[in-house]
């Protein structure tokens, strides 16, 4: 875990990143509603051809992600612009892929959720998304887990959501 960035003057956006099945929305959304923050679904930003390529079983590989990641460090920039603090969620899978993230804004700090595998999948078998549990596994395989001069802290998601909440609000000094 490293330290917040400094909150006087400059926003924070938090990134709730992890792979899929740790629950990113159902936290983002818990946050989101404490906070006030403008929230935005990472998914929603994936290109029709991203989300076919997943439903059909098939992992993205990084020419796919560059202009998905591009797209959401756009949203936080220009909220970041006009001072205003947000919420977003993207699996965030490797270093690379948060270095862009980060050029939304100076504040972005990031809740990596992580899981036991077959809890991850429980849930993926049990929701309805483009995501199949047979790409769990290729996700796990890119995860790059926050480094140490990464901003943000990591949270096992086997803690109930609302738990989950608290413990990034106490960790913002915003509980």
């Amino acid at each position: 875990m490293t330290p917040l960035p400094d909150a006087a003057g400059e926003p924070l956006h938090l990134v709730v990143m992890g792979v899929s099945g740790t629950g990113k929305s159902t936290i983002a959304q818990a946050l989101e509603s404490r906070l006030g923050w403008e929230f935005a679904e990472g998914d929603d930003f994936h290109p029709e051809a991203n989300v076919a390529k997943m439903a059909s079983g098939r992992p993205l590989v990084d020419e796919d992600r560059w202009p998905w990641l591009e797209a959401l460090a756009a949203w936080t920039a220009e909220r970041d612009a006009r001072g205003e603090p947000t919420v977003l969620t993207c699996s965030a899978l490797r270093e690379a892929y948060r270095d862009i993230l980060r050029r939304g804004g100076d504040g972005t700090w990031f809740v990596h959720l992580v899981g036991d595998k077959g809890l991850l999948l429980d849930r993926m078998s049990s929701r309805e998304h483009f995501m199949p549990p047979s790409l769990l596994e290729s996700q796990l395989d890119t995860l790059e887990s926050l480094g140490a001069e990464e901003r943000g802290a990591v949270y096992d998601v086997a803690n109930p959501p609302e738990r989950i909440a608290r413990m990034v609000l106490a960790q913002l000094d915003r509980d």
